[in-house]
């Protein structure tokens, strides 16, 4: 079986986190997303989530390509999470282009999916602070 890791918060989630999740998917057999807890979000991201983590927990899991959600808790539990869950490929957002490569070193195929352009969480939450 060939696993496949994600990170991210999916606050407001919307068809640009389907889209990611379904193409993340695909890369594999078995897909786990790490969600950022509200404690990472505020200390380390320094983001403000409309959903509690128990929320967006739900959320995901509703959705059918994805397996398992566990707690994103600090920067450093990549390198774990490929080990513990036996990761055969990460996967995140081309914005992060070259920021996870190290993980090459851990034998994980490492992977930067293109975003889908027109939709993100930011532009939702400030396009409703505008109105």
């Amino acid at each position: 079986m060939k696993r496949v890791i994600t990170y991210g918060t999916f606050d407001l989630l919307h068809y640009g986190h389907i889209n990611l999740l379904r193409r993340a998917k695909a890369l594999g057999d078995y897909l786990i997303v790490a969600l950022s807890t509200d404690e990472f979000n505020d200390k380390e991201k320094h983001k403000k989530c409309y959903f509690s983590y128990e929320h967006r927990k739900e959320l995901l899991e509703a959705i059918r390509y994805v397996d398992l959600v566990i707690p994103e808790e600090n920067w450093e539990q990549k390198k774990t999470d490929v080990h513990k869950y036996d990761v055969d490929v990460f996967v995140i957002g081309d914005d992060w282009t070259g920021k996870f490569d190290f993980l090459k070193d851990e034998g994980v195929e490492v992977v930067y999916l293109p975003r889908t352009p027109e939709i993100s969480t930011t532009q939702i939450k400030e396009n409703l602070s505008n109105q």
